[in-house]
């Protein structure tokens, strides 16, 4: 009897032959296939959503900035230099209240300085609607001294540190010219230093004139609540330029740039918001950026 069942077992496995290298080569191959063709699909999908995301986070500020229109009958400046001149706040930190953010704006003591020590905690935090999610940059970043005689010298990179910022990627709009060239013309957008302006100064008609802007890391890091006036392109961190076009690698580190594939996000002055194609002409560019 046992014998019988010795050889049952024998021929049942002989019966049961595994799988060849060659089919399990083939095997891997089709999973290959298969991840190579989801995982373009998912990743798509997923920067999708984050673009969605980034134009939901401009139509907050849309609605923000208008919403400050209405209360003070003009739009909050480019940036606000403290009584020592020695540093300026952004037009981002003056708009946190309107942004149902009283929590924070009670961090921010605008009647001091960006680097006072009453401001410590608001430059350690980075609201998440100041933010990109398809930027993977820092929340933060280092603003070092300005070499003297200003970023168009040599390329040197200073390593004397000033103070650490929160990070931003939506920038105000000067307009097209750049706001830390040496000679710089005075802005012709709508963020200007000092200057506090009506939408009805606005010529061009409000759907037709950016506002605000995207600008990664990679080009320049930016911020929401100030900086130290020497700073490196210290004014560029709060508001861009619009010259060449966006997404453009020869362009100035001032200008627009994001992550999105060919385009950038854009808030408009009527409070829509709309992507800019890098492919588009720079003068009509330019003219978009400009009040009259």
């Amino acid at each position: 009897m046992n014998t019988r069942i010795i050889r049952f077992r024998q021929q049942s496995s002989a019966q049961r032959p595994g799988f060849t290298i060659l089919e399990l080569l083939v095997v891997m191959a089709i999973v290959g296939l298969l991840i190579g063709l989801i995982l373009p699909a998912v990743n798509s999908a997923r920067e999708s959503a984050r673009k969605i995301q980034c134009v939901n986070h401009l139509h907050q500020i849309g609605t923000a900035l208008h919403n400050y229109h209405d209360v003070y009958r003009r739009l909050p400046a480019g940036w606000r230099l403290d009584a020592s001149r020695e540093t300026a706040f952004g037009w981002g930190a003056s708009l946190l209240p309107f942004l149902e953010q009283a929590n924070l704006a009670s961090l921010v003591d605008l009647q001091s300085s960006v680097n006072a020590a009453g401001n410590a905690v608001a430059r350690t935090i980075t609201p998440a609607f100041y933010r990109c999610p398809s930027d993977v940059a820092n929340d933060g970043f280092t603003l070092f001294e300005e070499h003297e005689g200003g970023h168009e010298t040599s390329g040197l990179q200073s390593h004397s540190v000033l103070i650490d910022l929160p990070s931003a990627n939506y920038v105000g709009v000067y307009g097209t010219s750049d706001p830390d060239a040496i000679a710089s013309q005075p802005g012709d957008g709508f963020f200007v230093a000092n200057r506090f302006f009506r939408f009805t100064e606005f010529r061009n008609g409000l759907s037709n004139i950016i506002m605000v802007g995207e600008r990664t890391a990679r080009k320049l890091p930016s911020t929401w609540l100030g900086i130290v006036m020497e700073g490196e392109d210290s004014k560029g961190r709060m508001v861009g330029f619009a010259y060449a076009g966006p997404n453009r690698r020869d362009a100035d580190e001032c200008e627009f740039d994001s992550r999105h594939l060919g385009c950038a996000n854009f808030l408009w002055g009527d409070g829509h918001v709309k992507s800019i194609s890098d492919s588009i002409d720079a003068p009509t560019y330019r003219r978009f950026a400009t009040r009259h």
